[in-house]
């Protein structure tokens, strides 16, 4: 938590997207933060076990705002191959900028970059 509270963001966001399941609760410790709208993108590639379920990202439910021109944050637990994040951003394409941020890879805000993570949420 204290990495959540000493991050910095350098960009000023309109919406904060969290990746469907993954990104939720890392987005709703954001939003107290930064005070944004937090919208889902409900994408799915792996299962509970982190193998792939699907060969390519899918988009599970139709995305419900509008991306034109806006700012996003667009926020997951974990970017590993950054297989679903590029998905993500290609499907948001008509957005002014979309800055990353993953509690565990790499991305454009992180707070870990660890091989092996084990998240305090999963129960």
């Amino acid at each position: 938590m204290e990495r959540f509270r000493s991050i910095e963001f350098h960009d000023e966001f309109d919406l904060v997207v969290a990746i469907a399941n993954g990104g939720i609760v890392p987005a709703g410790i954001i939003n107290q933060r930064l005070q944004k709208e937090v919208r889902l993108l409900r994408i799915n590639l792996r299962d509970e076990n982190q193998k792939p379920r699907f060969e390519q990202p899918q988009l599970l439910a139709p995305i419900d705002f509008e991306c034109r021109g806006k700012r996003f944050l667009m926020v997951d637990d974990r970017i590993k191959t950054g297989t679903t994040i590029r998905f993500a951003c290609e499907l948001l394409k008509e957005a002014a900028f979309i800055r990353t941020f993953a509690v565990n890879g790499t991305a454009d805000y992180a707070l870990f970059d660890e091989p092996c993570f084990r998240f305090p949420w999963i129960i």
